[in-house]
């Protein structure tokens, strides 16, 4: 399984990204997560969908900015980034696990990750 991360930059304080991961053919019970990672700090948890019923989940920092989506047809996961802020820089790592949950273990494919920069 590989994965291809991609869509970060450099963005303005309030502005929007959407990060998009390409994750080719994945099994139905499939569960893809969104992480993020500060230097000298652990990977974080930020977002996660079910494949099969969109069920999503977010961490309580990003609740009501950030949305997850899927499109199968596509095999590509998203992450739209809105009202962005300072403390949302970070190297963006997708995901794929086997369980809806939010620890990094659980998690067995990782992308490269693509850096996200916010600042005026």
């Amino acid at each position: 399984v590989q994965l291809q991360a991609s869509g970060g930059g450099l963005v303005q304080p309030g502005g929007s990204l959407t990060l998009s991961c390409a994750t080719g053919r994945t099994y139905s019970s499939s569960v893809f997560g969104w992480f993020r990672q500060v230097p000298g700090k652990e990977r974080e948890f930020v977002a996660l969908i079910r494949k099969s019923s969109g069920t999503t989940d977010y961490s309580d920092s990003v609740k009501g900015r950030f949305i997850i989506s899927r499109d199968s047809a596509k095999n590509t996961v998203y992450l739209r980034m809105n009202s962005l802020k300072p403390e949302d820089t970070a190297v963006y790592y997708c995901a794929i696990g086997s369980t809806f949950e939010s620890r990094v273990s659980a998690y067995k494919y990782w992308g490269q990750g693509t850096q996200v920069t916010v600042s005026s």
